[in-house]
């Protein structure tokens, strides 16, 4: 069985929004939630200034505090290793939204619960990538499987030495980053 990440080449996001885009078409959001976001950092100074752009999204963390702390067991992590939200038992308590360190969850308003990134894994599992991944045009982001070391992300992670943000967290997270 496949463990799906994401590495991000940082250095490559021009800041465009068409990943964001492409998960709120994906997961029928509305234009004010999102599972993905471009924060945005100033590099240098004059006159050598620039910006530098990260997207972020939830990690999918192999030691997820998010799942720990889930009363009713609605969070969840899949065969696949994507950190996943039951709506059926999730009450919308917000308890993973405060464990999750890197605030990655969204309350949808309209069900009553939490949610939050689930790399697309309807789209994978009929052999597909995650929307944020094919819509990039300067090809951002990598999708694959993290334990086989021939895979284009295990790859470019030995390669570049791409890291999960926050490792000290102890968390685990299968998002990898190359940053400038």
């Amino acid at each position: 069985m496949p463990r799906y990440g994401i590495a991000i080449d940082s250095t490559k996001c021009i800041g465009c929004h068409s990943c964001r885009v492409a998960c709120q078409n994906q997961n029928e959001l509305h234009f004010d939630e999102t599972f993905n976001w471009i924060k945005s950092k100033d590099r240098g100074q004059y006159p050598s200034y620039g910006k530098e752009f990260i997207p972020l999204q939830c990690n999918h963390c192999e030691n997820a505090p998010c799942q720990r702390v889930c009363p009713t067991g609605a969070t969840y992590t899949s065969k696949e290793g994507v950190v996943l939200v039951n709506p059926k038992t999730c009450v919308g308590c917000k308890y993973c939204m405060e464990a999750c360190p890197y605030k990655m969850r969204i309350i949808d308003h309209r069900r009553g619960i939490v949610e939050k990134c689930r790399l697309c894994i309807e789209l994978v599992r009929e052999g597909g990538t995650p929307a944020c991944v094919t819509t990039c045009p300067t090809q951002v982001r990598i999708f694959g499987d993290l334990d086989d070391p021939n895979s284009a992300i295990s790859r470019f992670i030995a390669q570049t030495g791409a890291q999960p943000l926050r490792p000290d967290l102890g968390t685990v997270p299968k998002i990898f980053y190359k940053r400038s």
